[in-house]
Order: structure tokens, then sequence, then C-alpha cells
């Protein structure tokens, strides 16, 4: 009989050699990386996280974990994380305002060396575009969107009234008037209340634009306390005073939306990214009522609807960069879209980014407001959205650093006036004293 081919001294290094084993495993599979995402807690990335484990699966090495946040947490959150490199999320999602303003600071990772698979050019360019500098990409949009008219069908015809394709404000104001009905919870309109430069100023800036205003002149002289902006804020105030449901103060985005699709809305006015579930039967009440128009106007059109995209971004304070880019690619690519569209349906994929989205014959027949969402975002100009020339870009943001501060300032001041606790007046006093002292500390201009 042939002698064993382990002898006892190789015998003895079975320990050893196990323990390396256990070792590799330990490291490759029982550690893998973790990435953390700093997300706002909308629908769509709620549902990014029941898929996630289709990522996790094709990609045993990383794991996931999401931390989401109400909007304005969130934009303090990251804004925060970022600046101090403290590197506390690996993915963040971002806008169209943070994007090419934290890229030309090199704060974020450039998205270069995107695989062919991916097609990038199949990215909508103007959503491509607003997350650049230079030409430089710095995140991924994983949806995109502009602004429209939300209206009930059966409402309008009850009282014999017409919506037309493109409103004017002033047309808005007389059908609120005719439609709200507080006895039996409807309002005659909802709008965000809620104070933010995302929230509240997201929609009140384009409706700023309409009316002929802007934020600066060509100087950087504030335009905040002018018979333009007068004239739009009066508006907005003593529209909801009237129309809107009490404690609008509180209402954003979220929770607009719920009142819309609970039934309790004549007409709302906000982003197109919301078409989707409204007209979703299993969770919209009115998703057989529902028309709709295009953002309203007053003096003009320009920037009277938005352009804006969540997108997810890496920081370079990230310690997983090749992970992280992993991910974003897999979140906003055409697997996912169809990944989503198999397990919610093809009326609730992320819209606004891709052009193929809208070639599917299925998203067509699902979301009978496609083209109109597709015309919306493509025609959204932050490149020339006021009636009079400015020094910035941006369709109801302005595109430097200091904004932020700027529009969650002025947000809270028109908020107080919503609220009745201040006046219109007051009100853009203080914010034009606020972005005035702002614009003089970073030197834009002189006092």
């Amino acid at each position: 009989m042939k002698r064993p081919i382990f002898t006892r001294s190789t015998n003895l290094l079975r320990p050893t050699i196990a323990a390396a084993v256990t070792l590799f495993t330990w490291c490759t599979a029982g550690h893998a990386a973790e990435l953390t995402i700093g997300s706002v807690n909308n629908p769509d990335m709620i549902e990014l996280q029941k898929l996630a484990p289709n990522f996790e699966k094709a990609n045993p090495d990383i794991k996931l974990k999401f931390v989401f946040l109400e909007e304005n947490v969130l934009r303090q959150r990251v804004t925060t994380d970022i600046a101090t490199k403290s590197g506390q999320f690996d993915v963040m999602m971002i806008g169209t305002y943070e994007a090419p303003i934290w890229g030309q600071r090199g704060w974020l990772t450039p998205v270069t060396n995107v695989p062919a698979a991916y097609d990038l050019n199949d990215v909508i360019k103007t959503v491509r575009d607003s997350l650049s500098y230079k030409g430089t990409l710095y995140a991924l949009p994983f949806d995109a969107e502009s602004s429209m008219t939300y209206y009930r069908k059966d409402l309008f015809a009850a009282k014999g009234l017409t919506m037309p394709p493109n409103p004017t404000y002033q047309q808005v104001a007389d059908f609120a008037a005719k439609l709200d009905d507080k006895r039996n919870g409807v309002y005659g309109i909802c709008l965000r209340g809620k104070a933010g430069w995302g929230e509240n100023m997201g929609y009140l800036g384009t409706l700023v634009n309409s009316f002929g205003g802007r934020y600066f002149d060509m100087q950087w002289r504030p335009q905040i306390d002018t018979p333009e902006w007068h004239n739009a804020i009066g508006y907005y105030v003593n529209l909801m005073t009237k129309y809107g449901p009490p404690g609008a103060t509180s209402n954003g985005f979220n929770e607009n939306l719920t009142l819309m699709m609970n039934g309790k809305c004549a007409m709302w006015i906000d982003s197109t990214v919301a078409a989707g579930m409204l007209y979703d039967k299993k969770q919209s009440s009115v998703a057989d009522k529902l028309g709709y128009a295009a953002a309203p106007h007053d003096v003009t059109t320009k920037g009277s609807h938005w352009l804006w995209s969540w997108a997810l971004a890496v920081p370079v304070s990230s310690k997983q960069q090749d992970a992280a880019k992993k991910f974003i690619e897999w979140a906003t690519s055409k697997e996912y879209i169809k990944l989503a569209a198999a397990d919610v349906g093809w009326s609730l994929v992320p819209p606004g980014t891709r052009a193929s989205t809208y070639e599917h014959p299925e998203y067509k027949q699902a979301a009978p407001f496609a083209s109109f969402v597709l015309s919306a975002v493509q025609s959204a100009d932050p490149l020339d959205s006021t009636l009079k020339k400015v020094p910035y870009t941006g369709t109801f943001t302005v595109n430097i650093p200091e904004f932020q501060s700027i529009g969650t300032i002025v947000g809270q001041q028109i908020s107080g006036a919503l609220s009745g606790s201040t006046t219109v007046d007051q009100a853009l006093k203080a914010g034009q004293a606020a972005a005035l002292r702002q614009v003089v500390a970073a030197g834009y201009m002189k006092e």
C-alpha cells in the first residue's frame, strides 16, 4: 500500500491553510464593500431600494445601505458632508443645481469611461448638460422633470369650464374661484407652501419668471423687492389664502401629491414626475378624472416651467469609488427602467431621462402624458429663462453657491407671508436685504 501523500509535517499545516482560507472568505464575502446612499424619500427611490437586491445579487461584493431623508434635510446633510469631506455618503442624490457647482469645486468624481452598453447618448441632452460643468458630467440622472398643470376634468365639466393647453395665471385664478368647494373637502388649487429653495421656491421661481421677474440684474443687484416680485408673490398668497388647503405652509411635493391623489385638489401645478403616480389606478382615486396642461404663464412663457433632475453622484470623499460608480450606472440604466417596469408597470418608471423610454410602445400606451412631458423637459431652457437679461443660469435656481442660502431665506419669508405672520412687502424687503448681504460678501457686487 502506498504511503499517504500527507506526512505528519504537512498535516500540521492544515490549520494554517484553513485559517488563511477563512480569512480570505471573511475579507471578500463577509466584509463586502458597503455603499451608503443618501436619498430623497420619494416613491421612485423607495422602488429603487426594493429592486436593489438585484444589483447585490449580480455584485455579491457590494452591499447597499439607503438613508432616506425629507428633501430639505437631505440637502442640508449632503451639503455638510461633501463640504467637510467627512465621507458619510458614498452615493449622493443631488440635482441640477448642485452637480455643476460641486463639480467645479472638485467635490464630485467626474463621470467618465462609462461602458458603451450604458448608452450615454440615450440620456436626454438637456438633462446631461444640466448635470455637467464645462462639458464634464458629474452625476447620472435617475429621473428628470419639468412642471405642468394637473386638473380634474370632471370638476371642470360640471362647471362648464375648459382648461386651455397653455393657461394664463389669470385663468387659473378664475378657475380656482369657481371650483373651490371647501365644504366638500375640495380646494380650488394646491401649490407648494413648505419653505425651502427647492420646495416653495422651486415653484415660485418659475412663477416669478413668468411675471417678468428675476433674482439679479446684470450687475448682480438683487431684484426681489421689485414690482414683478410683488405682483407674483401677491398673486400667490392671495390665491392660496382664498382657494388653497389649510396648513399649506407644511405642504411640499409629497403632501400635495397625496392631496391630489385623494381628490382634494381641483388643480395642482407641480412636477411632471407626479404624472405616473396620479394616473396609476392602484394608488390614485382620480386616475381616470385627470387632465393636464402646460405650466401657466403671465407676461411671458420664458422660465414658466422648470428643468430639474434627481441624479446620483459619487463624492470624492467616498472610499468605495469603483463600487459606487458601478451602482449609479446600474440604477440609471436602460436595464433598470425595464426592471422597474416589470415590477410596478411602465407608467411608473423613472421618467425624463432616456429617449428610449419614450420610444417603448408599452410606455406610450401606459402613459398618455409621455410626449407632453418629454417636450416640457426638452424645451425648458436654463440658459434663457427670464424676460430681462441675467448674469446667471437656471430655470428656478441661480448657479452660484450662495443661492442655497438666499433661496432658503426668501422661501422662509414668503412662507411667513402665506401663514399671515408677515406681509408680502415685509417678506420681499427681508429677502432683498438677505440677497444683498450675500452677493456683497461674496464679491459679486460692491454695495
